[in-house]
Formats: C-alpha cells, structure tokens, sequence
C-alpha cells in the first residue's frame, strides 16, 4: 500500500454520487438463497428499478453466462426496458449486490488516463456468504474497459462509506472495525487507507447500523450525504423500539462533526418505517437506502404510512431530479434495496 503510488497521491477522486454518471452497474438476481422462496417476486420491481434508470444512463448488467443473458435480454424487453441503454457483461457472481462488489471508479479530469478503479477485497460481509465469484468482479470489468486498476488489499464495501464530493466520507465503526473484516488493522490503519485510495481528507466516524442489517451496519442504511454539507439520517419515534437508542447517538455523534470548512453539518430527520417481519426476521427496512440516478432518486417505499413523509423530505433535499418510489417490500427480503444493488461509473 505504497502511499505515493495511490489515486490520493495521483490526483485522482471519488465523486458524490449526484455528480453526472456514465452509468450504473448492476448483478442481475440469481441466488435463491438470498430471497429464499420469494425470488420469482422480486423482478417486477428489479425491472421498474432499471426503467428508471435507463431514462437518464447507460445500464451495465453482469450475467452470469449466455444462457442467462438471453433469459434477462427477454425478461427486460417484455418489462418495456429501453434496450439500446443496456449492456451485458459475462462476469459470474454469487449475488446481485453490486455496491459492494463492483468497482469503485475513481476519475481525474484532463488526465491521459481519466479513470480508474480501486479494487477492494470483498469477503461476503465478514464470510457469513460465499463471495469467491462477487470478489473478482472489479478485475474482471477493469480488464473489459481496459482501466488501470488499484488494490489496496483490504476488505471494504461500497455500502459502508457514504461521500460528500468534497473530501469527506462517512462511515460506521460497527462494520469498518468489525474484526470479521479487517483483524490485522486499527482504526487509524483503515483510516488512512480509505483516504488514500477513496482520495479524501477527512473520515467521519458513526456508531451502530439499524436492526435487521446482516452487513453489520452499512452507513448506507444509515445516514447519507445529499449535498457537500448536508446529510439526511434515520430517526427512530417509538422510545421501545430497538433502533431508537443506536440512532438517537448517532444523530448526536453527526452534531459533533465539523467538515473541512469547519462548518457543522446540516442534518435532515428521515422517519424509520414501521418495521417489516418476515418469518419472524426483521429486515433491514430505511428510506436512507435510495439510489441518485441522472434522471432521478429512486427511494425505497414499504406501504407504510412513512412513505409519503420521507419522499416529501428527499424531494425537498434534490430539486434537480425527481424523487421515485419504488416498492421494496418483496426486495427487502434478501436484505438489501435499491442502493445496495447498484454501483455507479462517473463520467
């Protein structure tokens, strides 16, 4: 991990994800054991997801073989998927949560070599899932664009670290310290490493994820930057629920935070949904996991009476794109939505 050989060092940067995309990357859905049983009820909203997308970028999808290709080639045509912005990639997974397993690009305007991509190792959420496929995907698409590629050779999760564009990063110490992660480095080790290879001055430290979350407390659940110095943050009402206490701190630690201009955070309140229960697990239900897309923000939705309210609140925080829900009840089941299952190439 050479500190004068890293895109830090290059001048290279990791832009806000509501900076102008080329496209979005996604791992079509395949593995029945992440929506055990309910898989089939998934792809109406997946192919809604990518309708969205398509309005405003290109859709990399990868697939797993040809077969597989051509059964996601009909089932998109028959979704009235506008083809001509889709792109297939034989790249094999074991899953469909690209934020994490895809590559993180990283660009440097005017340079011979505009971008790149960090390569960082993916062990399946601390080895609670098969990863081997999913680990290989950034090589494999770094050497399909012919990108240079860099590897810092520690774990890391695209759903674990939140970006404002302007040299800060937020994440949570309940994943980024977890010793299922990285065992042989301390918190200012892993510190320096996502400065060097996510090119950022300033990493801002959070506590606990929300209930449900098998990822150990993605941020991306959590809290999330919707412009350089503001962040909209989940915020549990009900006193006996168990995620008031692990967010009311948190909404405590994000008032103690200063950025790199010495200004405080703005923080916006997004109400929890009510919880969801399927056989008697609690999943991961939160608004923070939306996706920014060129032609919009696409907000996961659970047919509760929050919706309404926390749509109201993001189209109040993005005022140059719309705010789409999409129902996420039947996607929720594998643990993840929208956000969690896209990763996005900047121009």
């Amino acid at each position: 991990m050479r500190s004068d050989r890293t895109p830090r060092s290059l001048g290279y940067r990791f832009p806000a994800e509501w900076e102008k995309h080329a496209s979005t990357w996604l791992s079509y859905p395949h593995n029945e054991l992440s929506w055990p049983g309910k898989i089939h009820t998934i792809f109406p909203y997946y192919h809604q997801f990518i309708r969205e997308l398509v309005k405003g970028e290109k859709v990399n999808i990868n697939v797993t073989d040809q077969t597989m290709l051509e059964h996601v080639r009909k089932a998109l045509e028959d979704a009235c998927v506008d083809m001509q912005q889709i792109r297939f990639h034989l790249n094999p997974t074991n899953d469909a949560w690209c934020r994490d397993h895809g590559p993180a690009f990283l660009v440097k305007n005017g340079s011979e070599i505009p971008k790149v991509i960090v390569n960082w190792e993916y062990n399946g959420w601390g080895g609670k899932y098969d990863a081997e496929l999913d680990n290989r995907i950034p090589l494999r698409i770094a050497a399909d664009l012919d990108i240079p590629v860099y590897s810092p050779g520690i774990v890391m999760e695209g759903g674990s670290v939140d970006f404002n564009g302007s040299g800060s990063l937020i994440t949570t110490e309940s994943c980024l310290l977890n010793p299922n992660r990285n065992p042989g480095l301390n918190k200012q080790q892993i510190e320096q490493c996502l400065m060097d290879y996510y090119s950022v001055e300033q990493v801002l430290w959070l506590g606990d994820g929300i209930e449900g979350d098998d990822t150990d407390g993605h941020v991306d659940d959590l809290t999330r930057f919707v412009n350089p110095d503001t962040v909209v943050t989940m915020v549990e009402h009900n006193k006996k629920d168990a995620n008031y206490k692990p967010l009311k701190e948190n909404v405590e630690i994000l008032n103690s935070f200063r950025l790199l201009t010495g200004k405080q955070l703005n923080i916006i309140e997004l109400p929890m949904p009510q919880p969801v229960y399927y056989q008697d697990q609690r999943l991961p239900v939160s608004y923070a996991n939306f996706y920014i897309a060129n032609a919009g923000v696409i907000v996961p939705t659970y047919m509760c009476k929050q919706d309404e309210q926390a749509l109201a609140i993001l189209s109040e925080c993005f005022s140059d794109r719309p705010v789409i829900g999409i129902d996420s009840l039947e996607i929720i089941w594998g643990l993840g939505s929208w956000h969690c299952l896209s990763q996005q190439e900047p121009v």
